[in-house]
């Protein structure tokens, strides 16, 4: 029987729906892994096996919900340069904290850092018009190509910040990175939501690749393969058409899909 030897068909195809949900809803915000977690948990699966197992089996979602998004990555290349660096480096260290740290480490303070994202992703429009009413936000905000938008060194170093922080915590649990990352990036970012959720979408991939390999080289023996294979072929469809679908919405739309489903992460976070 191989890798499934130790998995019912039944528990088999809840972590394959598991996955595909998982895919689509990481394509719209990020929080996937509030689906595919507690299944894999109650499957039977030990926590830390489980995060080091549903890392590895969304990377296929997330690389087809980039490419479901390359519209809107299009034109970004350069500032994607700038962030990869710091979603590569933040995920280490996160990866090297769920390889070191006890489980509950971050209990208290992830439920605090969805409701900020959430209230940013609320307020963004707002935040972003006192911003400009400022001056604190340099002009134009994209040049006729698309491309970089003009922003203070400082305003630089503040998106690069965020991108480190909210990629140690996607390295070490990733539930909601989405959610966060998206919050605080459209309140530095002056682009519209859609251009920043397809760079969170890059971003994410980051994160979850680099978080990935790492638990392959020190842990391979406690990843679960069977888990691993079908979120993948799940996250991969559910990825792929999550994307095509929320990349239609329009940015209200979009604003409301994001903060519903964070306000479900958030409540499943509470009760894992």
């Amino acid at each position: 029987m191989g890798l499934f030897e130790s998995m019912d068909l039944l528990t088999a195809a809840f972590i394959l729906f598991a996955g595909l949900g998982a895919g689509a809803i990481n394509a719209v915000v990020g929080s996937g892994t509030l689906i595919t977690f507690p299944v894999l948990v109650a499957a039977g699966i030990p926590p830390v096996t489980a995060t080091m197992s549903n890392a590895l089996g969304l990377i296929p979602g997330n690389v087809a919900s980039s490419f479901g998004y390359r519209e809107e990555i299009r034109g970004q290349g350069g500032r994607l340069l700038r962030l990869v660096p710091a979603s590569l480096a933040g995920s280490l260290v996160g990866a090297y904290l769920l390889l070191h740290l006890p489980e509950t480490a971050f209990e208290s303070i992830v439920p605090v850092l969805i409701v900020l994202a959430l209230l940013l992703v609320i307020f963004q429009p707002v935040l972003q018009r006192v911003v400009r009413e400022r001056k604190q936000m340099a002009a134009p905000e994209l040049d006729v190509h698309g491309g970089l938008a003009t922003m203070s060194t400082g305003r630089w170093a503040g998106v690069i910040a965020v991108v480190f922080l909210t990629a140690i915590y996607g390295g070490y649990f990733a539930a909601a990175q989405g959610v966060i990352l998206i919050g605080l990036l459209g309140l530095l970012l002056p682009d519209p939501l859609q251009r920043i959720n397809g760079a969170k979408n890059v971003l994410v991939l980051v994160v979850n690749v680099t978080s990935a390999t790492v638990y392959t080289i020190v842990g391979h023996d406690r990843i679960d393969w069977a888990a691993v294979l079908l979120i993948a072929v799940g996250s991969l469809l559910g990825g792929y058409f999550g994307a095509r679908v929320a990349r239609k919405f329009s940015p209200v739309v979009l604003r409301t899909v994001i903060v519903v489903l964070g306000l479900v992460a958030f409540w499943r976070i509470l009760t894992l």
